[in-house]
């Protein structure tokens, strides 16, 4: 494409005069960037948004993004990065989708030798490509959120009470066990108790890969809320490896009941309610 002697004109008007064939070359090249995990209509939709936002500041440099200029394009493009970094795009891909309405304007202006306009697409390719490192920096922080929130939401699956008998409530534990997944184990623990009037906790802890002082140190303090709630706690999965230790180690867990499975932390905690489990004979199939 050739745009003639319209440079006189300056690139501002000459974007508005060839707005709809810029739009749809630049929608068709980002879209073989992204390898077509969006569709035409998605594009067009964002792509279209961000041009018209783009026309007023087009003759304008970079500068205005470092001073806090050109507030709506900056907002439009961090809007764009948290959806591309939410539907797993890459941030070399989100930024790519910005670069090539360069490819796009150079197509349109090839040939045309007006220094004025070729000035003013000097200073256009310098603010897109500030435009596109701000991509950069606005999904870096979205992706941080995002793993945030994936976070906390693994806590909760991770993290569940069950209510095994009337009165009996249990916290099985897998994994490794930090600061943070304590006090969501104390949160859930302590909303758990108070919501079904259980008077007796169990904290299994069979599936913890390992025991040394900090994490003894979390068990304690969720004993101690959790009796301070009225309610007593066991703590089960003592295996004989985590056993010795945490002798090792001489952590010492007072007068906390400890159990090697959560059967026997079963038994006691029915036994602590007043029940009596009595074996009976096997019924013939």
């Amino acid at each position: 494409m050739t745009a003639g002697h319209e440079g006189a004109h300056g690139l501002s008007e000459l974007l508005r005069t060839h707005a709809d064939s810029l739009i749809d070359r630049w929608v068709e090249l980002a879209g073989a960037g992204l390898r077509g995990r969006m569709t035409t209509p998605e594009l067009q939709r964002d792509l279209g948004e961000l041009f018209s936002t783009l026309l007023p500041i087009a003759a304008g440099s970079a500068a205005g993004l470092d001073t806090g200029g050109h507030g709506e394009i900056k907002a439009l493009l961090a809007d764009l990065s948290r959806n591309r970094a939410r539907q797993g795009f890459s941030p070399a891909e989100t930024a790519s989708s910005v670069f090539a309405l360069k490819q796009a304007v150079t197509e349109l202006t090839e040939g045309n030798d007006d220094a004025a306009l070729f000035r003013e697409l000097l200073t256009f390719s310098g603010l897109l490509d500030a435009l596109g490192l701000w991509t950069f920096e606005t999904y870096a922080a979205a992706r941080e959120e995002i793993i945030k929130e994936q976070s906390e939401q693994l806590l909760e699956l991770t993290t569940p009470v069950v209510k095994i008998w009337e009165g009996v409530l249990a916290v099985p534990l897998v994994g490794t066990l930090d600061s943070a997944r304590t006090q969501v184990v104390m949160e859930k623990l302590l909303e758990a108790l108070v919501e079904t009037s259980s008077q007796h906790a169990i904290i299994d802890i069979t599936g913890v890969l390992a025991v040394d002082t900090q994490v003894a140190q979390h068990l304690l303090k969720t004993v101690v809320a959790a009796r301070l709630m009225g309610a007593e706690c066991t703590i089960s999965g003592i295996r004989p490896q985590i056993a010795q230790t945490i002798v090792a180690l001489g952590i010492e867990f007072g007068d906390i009941t400890t159990k090697a499975t959560l059967a026997d932390a079963l038994r006691h905690a029915l036994r602590y309610e007043g029940v009596e489990l009595v074996q009976g004979e096997k019924r013939p199939v």
